[in-house]
């Protein structure tokens, strides 16, 4: 059984930890390694993009020195790397192009994370006919997600000449051709903020007070609403310019204002993705596992460290799911412990629901994460323009929550684990930290 296995993996990264993570020991109690064996990491990055390795299309100069530690003369990374972004506008091969350009070394797809990544599991939704906003190849990122009845705004546009009338110049200048005839939408994608936001506004309040019947008129009573599912909560966001840029989050807020203004009703949703989501986290989590198995790294991965430079969504989402993390090792422990000790639990047993937390932990197996340390940089959205404070405790300790509505703020997960400079500052905090000497 998996929770068999992580017992006594954990055991044995605990022995491996006591030399370091630069070699394996010969010998350690209940199992044996080749001497021989070369080093495997027992922790894995989570990169934010944006205002980390970046600004804009110019990479930040300490990105690329950051990166030649992590990358070996062979172009392979020495420790398990994901790239966790909110964008949502390309597709992970695209993302991964570009980053493989920008920072000089090898990146492929499966190292990337974008914040419409996880939609992969939401399965029910796939056959139904989904309404897709935002900006970029929408209707390639659906159908690589899976979805299979893809409709997007300017599809609707087609249909509804009519129905976007806030530009003068987009008007129709003649009757409307007979409309084409679109399937009922039954759900609402956002992947991310769309270029005409008040056409995205307008056209995506009527599916909702339509039901996904375009044709028909508005039914202020029309709750619960169709299914709402969001990627990127970020309010702000930094490129190129001196202050952050409005980011989805921003949209969303007009959105739910909109709804609510009109119907007196709270528009709701089925599920928010991107960062701080903690099924963000655990997404990435699992790409973490999948690249240190596709290494051949026996080593379980218990320790993860997710470097950003927005308190609202990198250090809040990874304080948080260190939390979550905290919390399921101390409610599994003892009870493995239990079995194990009982001689109930065999190596081939599958695992039991009650040892599944969430439908996601069931999708994506368990985590053997045990914690997710947050490491905020000065080069993007967070910024002081003063020296790093020496006391990361006393860094912090009020600001202006730009978080999602629906996500209770809680001072505590603002404060980062640690404060550096840049990402290659992080990278080698971390290797410090973890005593990791490349050979």
């Amino acid at each position: 059984m998996k929770i068999l296995s992580s017992f006594f993996h954990a055991f044995n990264a605990v022995c491996n930890r006591q030399i370091g993570r630069g070699t394996w020991l010969s010998q350690c109690g209940m199992c044996r390694v080749s001497s021989d064996s070369k080093f495997q990491p027992g922790f894995g990055l989570l990169f934010d993009i944006d205002g980390v390795l970046v600004r804009g299309r110019t990479p930040i100069p300490a990105a690329k020195k950051a990166f030649q530690r992590l990358v070996n003369p062979q172009g392979q990374f020495v420790v398990p790397v994901v790239f966790v972004t909110n964008a949502g506008n390309v597709l992970r091969q695209t993302k991964a192009n570009q980053l493989s350009h920008l920072l000089g070394v090898p990146i492929s797809q499966d190292q990337v994370m974008m914040s419409h990544s996880p939609l992969r599991m939401f399965k029910k939704y796939h056959e139904k006919c989904v309404l897709v906003s935002g900006q970029g190849p929408v209707l390639d990122i659906a159908k690589n997600l899976g979805f299979v009845k893809v409709v997007s705004i300017d599809m609707v546009r087609e249909a509804f000449p009519l129905l976007d009338m806030v530009d003068h110049n987009r008007r129709p200048k003649l009757l409307p051709s007979p409309i084409v005839n679109l399937p009922k939408i039954e759900a609402v994608i956002l992947f991310g903020e769309p270029i005409r936001w008040e056409t995205n506004l307008q056209l995506i309040i009527d599916i909702l007070l339509t039901n996904g019947n375009l044709s028909s008129a508005h039914q202020n009573q029309m709750f619960p609403h169709l299914p709402v599912l969001a990627c990127n909560m970020d309010l702000m966001w930094m490129a190129e310019a001196q202050s952050p840029r409005f980011g989805h989050g921003t949209f969303l807020v007009c959105m739910e204002s909109i709804y609510k203004k009109i119907t007196g009703e709270k528009l709701k949703y089925e599920a928010l993705m991107g960062k701080p989501s903690e099924l963000t986290y655990h997404y990435a989590e699992y790409l973490i596992r999948e690249q240190a198995a596709q290494r051949g790294w026996r080593t379980p991965i218990t320790s993860l460290y997710a470097i950003g430079d927005n308190l609202m969504t990198d250090i809040y989402g990874a304080n948080m799911y260190n939390c979550y993390l905290k919390q399921r090792t101390s409610r599994k422990s003892s009870k493995a412990v239990a079995k194990v000790a009982a001689g109930t639990i065999s190596s081939t047993a599958l695992p039991q629901e009650e040892d599944m937390d969430n439908v996601w932990e069931s999708e994506l197996a368990l985590p053997s994460a045990t914690s997710c340390k947050s490491v905020l940089v000065c080069t993007g959205v967070y910024n002081p323009h003063t020296e790093v404070p020496r006391d990361t405790n006393q860094a912090i300790k009020e600001t202006v929550f730009h978080g999602h509505r629906d996500f209770h703020f809680d001072p505590a997960l603002v404060e980062p684990d640690h404060i550096v400079q840049d990402v290659d500052a992080a990278v080698e905090l971390i290797f410090e930290r973890e005593k990791f000497l490349i050979q």
